[in-house]
C-alpha cells in the first residue's frame, strides 16, 4: 500500500488542531525539567539532576520536532523563537536540525538524507558517529540551506558560543553542568533520533519504527510513535496515541516494527 493510500484510508485531518489547553503544554512541557535540573545542580546534586536534564532534553526534542512541522498552534514569530531558545539551551543549531529534518521526511534513507545516514550502522556505530552526526548537520545547512537558513544557523551557534563563553568566564557551575550534559545528548542523537526508529526499514522508509507500550510511551513523551510521524507529519505529538489507534483499526496489516 502506497503512503497516499494510506492518507486517503486514514482519518487524521481532524488530528492537526490544538485545544488552548494542548497548546499550552506543547510549549511549556520543558519547563519544570530545565527548571528542576537547574535548582538540584544549582545546590549540587548533579545525580540527582541528571534524569531532569534527560527529560528536559527530551521534551525539548518534542518542543522542537513539532516546531519543524507547524505544529506547536503558535504564530510563526513565536515558533522561531522556540527554535531559537532551544538552540542556546540545548546547544545545537535547532534551525540547522530542522533543515536536515525537512530533507529526512522528503529523502528518507536515500543518499540525500543526512540526518538518517545512521541507520544503516550498528547500534554502536551510531553512538561513535554521534558526533560527526551533529558536524554534519550543521555542515549541511551552510552548504546546501537558503539564505534564511544559513543566518538563522549562524545566529543560532553565534548565540551559544556567546551562552557558553559568559558560562565558563564566570564559572558557573550548575550552567557549566547544563552545558556538558547537553552536548553528551546532542551526541547521542545519530543512535536515539535516528537509529532507533529506523534501523532495518530501508526496504520501506516510509514505515519506521513505532512503539505500543502504553508506559514506555509516557516516559518517553510518546516520541517514539515514529511510523505514525512519517506516515502524518503534520500531527503534533500530542494527538499521536490516537492517530495509533486509527491506524491500527482502519489498516491493522500495516508492519508495526517496536522501536524498543
Amino acid at each position: 500500500m502506497t503512503h497516499q493510500e494510506i492518507l486517503k484510508k486514514v482519518e487524521w485531518k481532524d488530528l492537526r488542531s490544538l485545544s488552548f489547553k494542548e497548546m499550552l503544554i506543547e510549549n511549556n512541557l520543558t519547563i519544570p525539567w530545565l527548571l528542576a535540573s537547574w535548582v538540584l545542580a544549582y545546590y549540587g546534586y548533579y545525580l540527582i539532576a541528571l534524569p531532569f536534564s534527560a527529560f528536559f532534553f527530551l521534551t525539548g526534542l518534542r518542543q522542537v520536532h513539532n516546531g519543524f512541522h507547524n505544529s506547536l498552534g503558535t504564530s510563526r514569530f513565536l515558533t522561531w523563537l522556540s527554535l531559537y531558545i532551544n538552540s542556546v539551551l540545548m546547544m545545537a543549531s535547532i534551525h540547522a536540525v530542522k533543515f536536515n529534518h525537512i530533507r529526512h521526511h522528503k529523502y528518507c534513507l536515500a543518499d540525500e538524507d543526512y540526518e538518517g545516514k545512521s541507520a544503516g550502522m550498528t547500534w554502536y556505530g551510531a553512538i561513535l558517529y554521534g558526533p560527526v552526526h551533529m558536524f554534519l548537520i550543521h555542515k549541511v545547512t551552510l552548504q546546501l540551506g537558503n539564505k534564511k537558513y544559513r543566518h538563522n544557523t549562524l545566529f543560532e551557534l553565534f548565540s551559544i558560543a556567546a551562552f557558553a563563553l559568559i558560562v565558563f568566564y564566570f564559572k558557573i557551575d550548575f550552567l557549566i553542568y547544563h552545558i556538558i550534559v547537553m552536548i553528551i545528548g546532542e551526541f547521542l542523537m545519530a543512535f536515539f533520533a535516528v537509529w532507533t526508529v529506523h534501523h532495518d526499514t530501508h526496504d520501506s522508509p516510509d514505515l519506521a519504527r513505532t512503539q505500543r507500550t502504553g508506559w514506555k510511551n509516557k516516559i518517553t513523551f510518546s516520541m517514539f510513535y515514529h511510523l505514525e510521524h512519517h506516515l502524518f507529519p503534520a500531527v503534533p505529538t500530542i494527538k499521536l496515541p490516537e492517530l495509533a489507534k486509527r491506524i491500527d483499526q482502519v489498516l491493522p496489516e500495516i508492519d508495526k516494527k517496536q522501536t524498543f
